[in-house]
């Protein structure tokens, strides 16, 4: 069953439904493109300011994306994306970092982590894949970026070391979920990016169940080259630290085949917005 379910309009969200039913407290999901104010190439919910649209444009649609979810756009918190592994520490005091202001977000950094309620940690996409982590015994939420370098660095990995040595999380408490990305029906890749996966499938375990999920195969338009599953290889990364298989939620969205709905870089040659990923705690 598909965990993130698209369930409104304007603007166009994908709850994280099992888990906004399971916990309380918890909102979690994923922005679509449609009902913000962006003109083409970045109509119309570009939320990310490092791209190229016109920032009163970016800052309506966080506003609007915001009260949607119940937190002001003081509450929402980012990170400069790099493709990187590095995860910050949301404190109280960092409440609102990059929320109007890119210079004001967490430089080099793809992965949030807090247990501060009243906290919305954001993160933007474009074929990209977001990872959510939630434990909770401990209170504790986390966000992250992972595009095929962070993958191979092992964000979700460290996300896990994080936690742990943080707030105390244990790897079996901690609920994930991998949101909707550029699927292995459309991510072609070359030798570079193979010989790294490479590298580190051998690492991991194999997949789990019944469903025989490959992380790669050969591509049917060019031998020469790959089709990279990044959700299956950061599912079986969150394995192998220790998450529960039946902990884990994974979507079956590929942003490139649904180029109505979402921001793709792949399928719209590098000019186009970003998604956003949301997991926040609400204040009682």
């Amino acid at each position: 069953m598909e965990p993130f379910k698209l369930n409104d309009k304007e603007p166009a969200l994908l709850h994280l439904e099992p888990w906004c039913m399971k916990y309380q407290g918890i909102t979690a999901g994923f922005t679509a493109r449609q009902g913000g104010v962006g003109e083409a190439p970045y109509n119309s919910l570009n939320c990310a300011l490092h791209v190229g649209d016109a920032p009163e444009h970016v800052l309506e649609n966080r506003i609007r994306l915001a009260g949607k979810l119940g937190f002001p756009l003081e509450a929402w918190t980012c990170g400069e994306q790099t493709h990187g592994k590095h995860i910050e520490v949301v404190t109280a005091a960092d409440r609102g970092r990059g929320s109007r202001d890119r210079s004001a977000a967490f430089q080099s950094t793809d992965g949030l982590l807090t247990n501060v309620p009243g906290v919305l940690l954001t993160s933007f996409y474009a074929d990209c894949v977001p990872l959510f982590f939630y434990d909770p015994v401990q209170g504790v939420a986390g966000l992250a970026h992972a595009g095929w370098k962070g993958t191979v660095a092992g964000i979700a990995a460290e996300m896990v070391a994080a936690m742990g040595k943080t707030f105390g999380s244990r790897p079996q408490d901690i609920a994930a979920a991998i949101g909707p990305s550029i699927g292995d029906c459309c991510y072609e890749v070359d030798d570079y990016v193979m010989d790294h996966i490479r590298r580190l499938e051998a690492e991991l375990p194999p997949a789990e169940g019944e469903e025989v999920r490959e992380i790669y195969r050969v591509s049917e338009a060019d031998s020469r080259k790959s089709m990279l599953n990044l959700k299956e290889m950061n599912q079986r990364i969150m394995i192998k630290a220790g998450i529960l298989p039946t902990h884990i939620e994974c979507t079956h969205w590929c942003t490139s085949c649904n180029n109505d709905l979402f921001f793709s870089y792949r399928k719209e040659n590098g000019v186009t917005g970003r998604m956003t990923s949301w997991i926040g705690i609400k204040e009682s």
